[in-house]
């Protein structure tokens, strides 16, 4: 595993072997780019369907036998992180090559359910891929500081799964209702609206109580776990720098992590900011000809997300 020089970042990193897809500086050439930057808007647009099935089909099964509801929430835990990775891609505007098409679901079936501000989320996402680590990067509390002592990881998971981080959020977000920014104000009704008809569709079941137990519940505990997890074996404790290798980590994808931490490809997040137009299907075939430049190798690649928290927490 890596040797670390403070913080994260790899004390040393492996040499790079431009190859005819890859450049010397680890970005696609412009033909492979090319195709790499292909937007598969029918695929995609069956990933936005299937999600929202998976949603029909947990609460089917809880209203069908009060049983199911432990699991239903964990599941709907995952089904908000499948939501926000395509809410990810849609403010990277790479869900579907129709503009509008894109910011419309974007917004209404993917960010507003999930209590995200989509066009805010666009913004402030931006600056993060504009300058990782620079003085206007918007996540640093969530991955500052890293490796940091198994005593306060422990509490963070604790304030994750309690539901506090959650609320705290969410309060923050209610307070945009006053804030002077109309765009702000609107995004917040509009996130309102949204989980207004949400209920709406719980009452008309029969259910009204599943809309509290089995969408907000899970968005406060279950997806901020997923959330914090995912974030901190992206940047945790990293740099910043020109060489995405020192202020992004690389984590090896296994089938299970997939299903359930970091769906869509979101975990292939190294590529993702060595080519940040590139959409999330696309995203193994970049890392596969990163990994044969040899601008991606062992070294500094984390076997699994286990390996990555342990290392995270010494």
């Amino acid at each position: 595993m890596m040797v670390l020089d403070g913080g994260m970042v790899p004390a040393a990193l492996p040499t790079v072997h431009p190859t005819a897809a890859i450049r010397g500086d680890g970005r696609p050439t412009p033909e492979f780019r090319k195709r790499l930057r292909q937007i598969p808007s029918w695929r995609n647009a069956l990933s936005v369907v299937g999600v929202w099935v998976q949603i029909a089909a947990i609460v089917a099964a809880a209203r069908w036998s009060a049983w199911t509801l432990p699991l239903g929430i964990l599941l709907m835990g995952r089904a908000h992180a499948q939501l926000a990775s395509l809410m990810h891609e849609a403010a990277h505007r790479l869900l579907f090559a129709n503009r509008p098409a894109n910011d419309v679901v974007g917004r209404w079936l993917l960010g507003y359910p999930s209590f995200t501000p989509t066009d805010a989320y666009r913004r402030v996402h931006m600056a993060h891929h504009r300058d990782e680590f620079g003085p206007n990067e918007p996540d640093i509390p969530l991955y500052a500081g890293y490796p940091i002592p198994a005593d306060s990881f422990r509490r963070k998971m604790i304030r994750d799964a309690t539901g506090r981080t959650g609320l705290k959020l969410m309060r923050s977000m209610l307070g945009n209702l006053r804030s002077p920014d109309r765009r702000s104000r609107r995004a917040t009704w509009s996130i309102l609206f949204t989980q207004a008809v949400l209920l709406g569709i719980f009452v008309a079941i029969g259910r009204w109580w599943f809309y509290p137990v089995l969408w907000l519940v899970p968005y406060l505990t279950v997806w901020r776990v997923i959330n914090r997890l995912r974030s901190i074996a992206e940047h945790g404790g990293m740099q910043r720098s020109d060489d995405k290798r020192q202020s992004t980590h690389s984590v090896r994808q296994h089938r299970p992590a997939q299903l359930i931490l970091v769906p869509f490809n979101i975990g292939f997040h190294l590529a993702h900011h060595v080519d940040s137009g590139v959409p999330f299907r696309h995203l193994p075939a970049l890392h596969r000809e990163l990994h044969a430049s040899g601008f991606v190798d062992e070294t500094i690649e984390y076997r699994s997300y286990p390996a990555i928290w342990r290392a995270l927490r010494r």
